[in-house]
């Protein structure tokens, strides 16, 4: 069975404020879907629609080629951005009652609520109330609820919020997991770097249309590449009297170059060895965060255009 989360022509307005126009776009069966985008583009929004919460005006989501319903979306394991836990209940028994939810037997509730509580470092809370938990454990609880039906497909707005460095490996080697056992995962954060390191592709949305989609490689490849050069001891701005040169970023005597088509590396080399020593030069693809902003940025303009 193809396992794919198919998103399709989604529309939806809010009176006059339009949240999703024509999105449309998949997430493979076995693959971790980045969907990246700023504040208000539109991202919870598709996922409500994924989970029924909200309805599309037009378009339709489907897994494994067949309209998504009340059956399918109850092998859905969601992650909201605000928690979704009762806080005053404990966490080993609001487990168990989630997993009930599901259909699961008692036995086999508390069994999976054992296993994840442990696998996400909170097994020692099983008897605390959620609210007595810091956030980045209640951030872990809220993806054991998320898992603990052995979802067949996850959706998590935000799922590595306020965690530390430690969460964020296990969080990442248990969406992983997961993809590799054929569980089509979207996950929605801020932060890129994570995002370019884990993600097998990227969505980037901007005032609800997705404006670029592919893989981390083949979006970055599209960017244009950019001259990095470290010299020390320079003056700063020494590279933005070069006839054809612009400055991206400059810091800490090292400036990232963008070259018009014709200008030779060897002049900018020569003109930063006449200020100090050279002690990087090299060409680089921009990642993920620099390709955001170009692509949101250059998006806004054919807008305002």
């Amino acid at each position: 069975m193809d396992a794919t989360l198919t998103i399709e022509r989604l529309s939806k307005s809010f009176g006059p404020v339009t949240a999703l126009d024509d999105m449309t776009f998949d997430v493979r069966a076995g693959e971790i879907f980045g969907f990246v985008g700023s504040n208000g583009a539109g991202k919870t929004t598709a996922m409500r629609i994924i989970l029924g919460v909200l309805s599309a005006d037009v378009g339709q989501v489907r897994w494994a080629g067949h309209e998504v319903d009340f059956a399918s979306r109850r092998r859905i394991g969601y992650m909201p951005e605000e928690r979704g836990l009762y806080p005053k209940m404990k966490v080993g028994e609001q487990l168990i009652y989630l997993a009930r939810l599901h259909g699961m037997s008692y036995a086999a509730a508390v069994a999976a609520a054992r296993k994840w509580t442990e696998r996400l470092g909170v097994a020692s809370r099983w008897g605390d109330d959620v609210q007595k938990l810091s956030l980045g454990n209640q951030q872990r609880v809220q993806l054991a609820a998320a898992l603990i039906h052995d979802a067949a497909i996850l959706v998590l707005d935000e799922p590595f919020s306020g965690l530390d460095p430690v969460a964020v490996d296990v969080m990442s080697r248990v969406l992983r997991e997961r993809a590799d056992a054929g569980v089509p995962v979207i996950f929605s954060s801020h932060q890129l770097d994570l995002v370019q390191r884990i993600c097998d592709r990227v969505g980037i949305v901007k005032s609800g249309h997705m404006v670029a989609l592919g893989t981390v490689d083949e979006l970055r490849s599209g960017a244009a590449a950019q001259l990095v050069v470290t010299a020390p001891a320079a003056p700063p701005g020494w590279a933005a009297a070069i006839d054809g040169v612009t400055v991206l970023a400059e810091q800490a005597g090292t400036a990232t170059l963008s070259l018009e088509r014709g200008v030779d590396d060897q002049a900018v080399l020569r003109a930063a060895l006449a200020t100090s020593r050279v002690t990087e030069f090299a060409w680089r693809r921009p990642d993920l965060t620099e390709l955001f902003r170009h692509v949101v940025t250059a998006h806004t303009a054919e807008e305002a255009a």
